[in-house]
């Protein structure tokens, strides 16, 4: 390869990648996908490799794809830490960071705490999208995100990895329900009754599954949902009962329609954390935000 590719064409071909599609990339970098198409190829004729394995669903990272989209990440990510830096001798626009949370996160606190960072930081601009546990941390790692915030579970070997805020499982089910009243209850207690499944896949799933395990049982979840509310909404419904964060489910409570008994188990107390890769990796941007996080949550 004698010549590199250029930022541009490094940023469709991290576009096509992430999209798994020529078509969804075209739209996400507002281009016709013809010549997005021609672009790729002129890529792969460029670097000597077939880049991408082209599928009737889409398209996938061939072994060299990989390693080029790993690299082509850092050198976006080093292009964008660079703007970043520069930006701050200017007055407009500083630089922007990229924050997957999990589900959970995204219930709680974290929409108001970067909704205040932005009042007090407008030349910065947040992208937050909701993703899993496992593909939180895998994306931080990657590069493709710049912060992740999830449950300190799993593993986060590789990234720095700071206290963010925490939360308290709760059972929660309709104020009708026969375990209601209790003040308290045992994860035992409830594997006997008809449960709603949340976020199937992300890390509370897979932790409620293996405490279940342990007594020999397993959730009869009657529904999986992928997010708080919509769980709220069926168990108020009398559909189920759930494990859920009290801080998430409280405003559903309040208005009558749940009722929150305590999780008496010691892993009903969660710790949150922000990760992010080390610090020489990290753009001025991000740096700032995730210090502001931390500010937030230590008020």
């Amino acid at each position: 390869m004698h010549k590199l590719p250029d930022p541009v064409t490094l940023r469709l071909f991290v576009a096509v990648c992430e999209e798994g599609s020529l078509a969804r990339a075209a739209v996400r970098e507002t281009l016709v996908a013809s010549a997005l198409s021609k672009r790729i190829a002129a890529l792969e004729a460029q670097v000597g490799q077939d880049l991408l394995v082209r599928r009737r669903r889409g398209v996938e990272p061939t072994p060299a794809g990989e390693a080029l989209l790993r690299q082509a990440r850092e050198v976006l990510n080093a292009l964008d830490r660079l703007r970043a830096e520069m930006g701050q001798f200017d007055a407009g626009m500083q630089g922007s960071v990229r924050v997957l949370a999990s589900s959970s996160v995204l219930a709680e606190r974290l929409p108001d705490d970067i909704a205040a960072f932005l009042a007090s930081t407008p030349g910065v601009r947040v992208a937050l999208d909701e993703r899993v546990s496992p593909d939180i941390v895998r994306a931080v790692r990657d590069g493709a995100a710049d912060i992740g915030v999830l449950w300190d579970r799993g593993d986060l070997s590789g990234l720095n990895a700071v206290p963010y805020r925490v939360d308290h499982l709760c059972v929660a089910m309709a104020p009708s329900h026969r375990l209601a009243r209790r003040p308290s209850l045992r994860f035992e207690d409830t594997l006997g009754e008809v449960s709603i499944g949340v976020v199937p896949g992300g890390l509370m799933d897979a932790m409620l599954r293996r405490q279940a395990a342990l007594v020999g049982q397993s959730p009869a979840d009657r529904i999986q949902v992928s997010g708080m509310d919509a769980a709220c909404r069926l168990v108020a419904a009398g559909l189920g009962l759930a494990i859920l964060p009290r801080e998430a489910a409280a405003p559903h409570a309040a208005a009558g329609r749940l009722s929150l008994v305590p999780l008496a188990e010691a892993w009903a107390l969660r710790q949150f954390v922000i990760v992010s890769r080390p610090q020489p990796l990290l753009s001025a941007s991000a740096a700032l935000l995730a210090a502001f996080l931390r500010a937030q949550a230590a008020r």
